[in-house]
């Protein structure tokens, strides 16, 4: 029985009967309360109906490879390998593992996380069925700096898909952070892989979006999820994930032809820290967020005048 499939089959809100749930899914009645149990362990609300059978009481969002692929445009489905998994240790690990075999684009995306990580080796919060887990595999062509921006672009591509289901006001956190009105919505971690090889780029870039999280214990940061920032939206992971893929697909593909000149504006546009008090180099360097520059270093105007701070070398917070 796939993951899930019993869920599905309560969608609708309706009791039914564990001897048709079984049958729907030509299993046993045992095994269908096996998934019942665990479902409502994992935090589903369940009802049983005494000699009638079981209805779900909230909807659950479920991942579903064909409601996604039926958001995406035919162009895009043909470039993708799209894999969907009830629980992977990082769906970054898993596109490595994926790569070699792939038809195309790798896609990884997951219910939840046992070791999704973050920016700088950080534990990214991973709770089943409430968020976004995703990471797909990308190509390029040429040097280093033919990758300068790249995270930045990247950050443009999903305040775009998301902007375009309804979010209002994303902002950006140099150099990959996703802001909603009063808190984090989610990151973006890229990642180099293997050798370089004939000027050739592998990148691997993972993508956690707080969908329906409602609370997030251990954080230590103000937070968002779409469904606290945007109530009046309802919010689909299947559409999320395709719109976030399709934005990802021209955004990468526009920076591969015409370098990181055209994501420069839109980026800027959505700078949380412009005009913000900020510090960096652990309070050592305190100025002005004053945007970015072409290359995608973030510009502070400091007494001594302008300094550029690099993504990897140094993060930025506003000054307390």
């Amino acid at each position: 029985m796939k993951p899930n499939a019993v869920l599905s089959l309560l969608q609708d809100g309706q009791v039914h009967s564990g001897e048709h749930l079984a049958e729907q899914l030509g299993v046993s009645r045992t095994a269908v309360w096996k998934q019942l149990r665990k479902a409502m362990d994992e935090g589903c609300q369940i009802e049983t109906v005494r000699g009638r059978g079981y209805r779900l009481l909230q909807p659950v969002d479920l991942l579903d490879e064909a409601d996604l692929v039926a958001a995406l445009a035919d162009d895009q489905r043909r470039r993708l390998s799209l894999t969907l998994l009830e629980a992977v240790d990082s769906t970054n690990a898993e596109v490595i593992r994926r790569w070699p075999t792939a038809a195309g684009i790798p896609v990884c995306i997951a219910d939840c996380q046992t070791a999704g990580r973050g920016r700088r080796g950080r534990t990214w919060q991973s709770p089943k069925g409430e968020n976004l887990y995703m990471s797909l595999g990308l190509t390029f062509q040429g040097g280093f700096a033919a990758l300068d921006g790249l995270s930045l672009v990247l950050g443009v591509a999903v305040a775009e898909a998301l902007e375009s289901l309804g979010a209002a006001e994303v902002g950006l956190k140099w150099p990959n952070d996703i802001f909603a009105p009063g808190g984090k919505l989610g990151g973006i971690l890229v990642e180099l892989q293997g050798e370089w090889q004939e000027g050739i780029a592998q990148v691997i870039v993972g993508i956690g979006i707080n969908v329906h999280m409602n609370d997030a214990g251990g954080v230590d940061q103000p937070w968002r999820s779409l469904d606290l920032a945007y109530p009046e939206q309802h919010w689909s992971r299947n559409r999320i994930a395709a719109a976030i893929l399709g934005r990802i697909l021209a955004c990468s593909d526009q920076f591969a032809g015409e370098g990181f000149a055209p994501f420069i504006e839109p980026w800027q546009s959505r700078d949380i820290f412009r005009d913000k008090a900020l510090r960096a180099r652990d309070g050592a360097l305190a100025g002005i967020g004053a945007g970015i520059d072409a290359s995608g270093n973030y510009l502070l105007d400091t007494d001594e005048g302008r300094v550029a701070v690099r993504a990897g070398e140094i993060s930025l917070r506003a000054a307390s």
